[in-house]
């Protein structure tokens, strides 16, 4: 049956150069202001959570996880952005937009949306145990740590140099499958009536074709993120919606504007 579905609905991608990203950056900022209040909305809800989350692990000494839940984000960042991704599929075809057609628009494909949004959370999952593992393979129990002590006694010190070049390789795989799974996945289930199955496919096919261009825009996406995160989670109020909406345009790049 697998096979079956990915012979029948083999959509091809298109080539998409590096000086695009700037252009999709454009139309991000430009979708983001047609509707402020309602992508700020969404950016000061996901910015909320962030702080949320900060405040609640640093009262129990495990800023530690804060790294692994920053980058984690980054993982499950396609189904968060999933009502801003409405929006721009909502500006492009013409149609009102508004919070209560926006939520329909994405409880019209909640299954699709719902099956993708379990994939990337068994990701996250995925994530948080390697990086577990290999945290414990390096150092005694007393993991997760303060962050302030994370830095001094574990990422400052030269010891350290094999933790990290084998945490970072093993997040790097993840994350690299991740981005590859999801970043036209969960526009293309909004887009078009297709599979979760086709869309993972179209995704990492898509990536493929356009690896030098990816690594260029997955690189943009995390130093958005990452200023928006330093900021003290403000700047995510805006760096989300932006990369959301720029990501949707992406998508359409690559996809073609055909349905």
């Amino acid at each position: 049956m697998l096979t079956m579905a990915l012979e029948s609905h083999h959509r091809p991608s298109k080539m998409v150069t590096a000086e695009q990203t700037s252009i999709w950056l454009v139309a991000g900022w430009r979708d983001l202001w047609r509707h402020p209040r309602l992508s700020l909305a969404f950016g000061a809800l996901y910015a909320a959570v962030g702080a949320a989350l900060y405040l609640g692990l640093t009262a129990m000494g495990m800023g530690s996880l804060l790294l692994a839940l920053a980058a984690g984000f980054m993982l499950v960042g396609p189904l968060a952005a999933v009502f801003l991704f409405e929006i721009s599929r909502r500006i492009e075809a013409g149609e009102a937009v508004t919070l209560a057609l926006v939520l329909k628009g994405v409880a019209l494909r909640s299954a699709q949306v719902g099956n993708m949004g379990l994939v990337l959370s068994m990701l996250l999952m995925a994530w948080l145990f390697a990086g577990l593992v290999v945290f414990a393979l390096f150092y005694p129990p007393g993991y997760p740590l303060p962050l302030d002590s994370f830095f001094t006694d574990v990422v400052l010190k030269p010891e350290s140099f094999r933790f990290l070049v084998v945490g970072t390789l093993v997040g790097g795989v993840l994350a690299t499958v991740a981005f590859a799974i999801s970043v036209f996945s969960m526009p293309m289930l909004l887009d078009r009536d297709v599979g979760v199955i086709e869309a993972i496919d179209f995704s990492i096919r898509a990536t493929l074709v356009n690896w030098r261009t990816m690594i260029g825009w997955a690189a943009t996406i995390a130093i958005i993120t990452f200023f928006g995160m330093a900021t003290a989670f403000l700047g995510l109020i805006v760096a989300l919606p932006l990369v959301a909406h720029a990501s949707w345009h992406a998508y359409r790049d690559v996809a073609g504007k055909g349905r």
